[in-house]
């Protein structure tokens, strides 16, 4: 019997690529939606297209600028939900034909709770203080004011609680972090 995926979510700055790497190098095969979401823009897709149609100005010589794209959908809640509507379903499916091909365990990483909501995986959040995260973000050359946009269009802290099975608080000591991590590995290993 295989073992059902582990969905890892969490807010910008949270730590969650890091935990990630931790279930990279006890064997699990991570996916992120991240990277499978900048497939879906490449040049030529449908994606672009869509997205060229909505918001023109995003795309320049059918190539879609990011941080253009960004600053759009970050400070509207219906233009990101137009957006999650057009990349979302390319992105899940991507997602389910790579777990159905793994060999290993998956571990997928989500940055919204959207992603797999009808699914019963097994739900991992990545929190931290949102003074921490800004912080960590703008440390690692992020603008502030465009992570304050990003944070506050995000799922905070007391939803990622409610959709999370586990829970990882990563706003103090990376140590403490990892040896939480390596507990939370064991028993989503035991638990199958």
């Amino acid at each position: 019997m295989r073992m059902r995926p582990v969905l890892l979510g969490g807010g910008i700055g949270a730590g969650k690529t890091r935990v990630a790497m931790l279930f990279a190098d006890s064997g699990f095969h991570v996916i992120s939606t991240d990277r499978v979401g900048h497939e879906q823009l490449r040049q030529g897709s449908q994606a672009v297209a869509a997205i060229e149609t909505i918001w023109p100005e995003a795309v320049q010589g059918g190539v879609v600028d990011r941080s253009v794209l960004a600053g759009i959908v970050f400070a509207d809640e219906d233009a990101l939900a137009e957006l999650e509507s057009i990349t979302h379903p390319g992105i899940e499916r991507d997602v389910r034909e790579m777990i159905a091909r793994a060999e290993r365990p998956v571990l997928v990483e989500v940055p919204i709770l959207k992603v797999f909501a009808d699914d019963p995986f097994t739900r991992i959040a990545v929190i931290a203080d949102d003074a921490v995260r800004l912080e960590r973000v703008v440390a690692r050359g992020g603008d502030e004011t465009d992570t304050r946009q990003r944070m506050s269009a995000q799922p905070s802290n007391d939803l990622w609680r409610e959709w999370a099975t586990i829970v990882i608080d990563n706003t103090g000591d990376w140590a403490a972090t990892v040896e939480r991590v390596d507990d939370v590995i064991q028993m989503v290993l035991e638990r199958g």
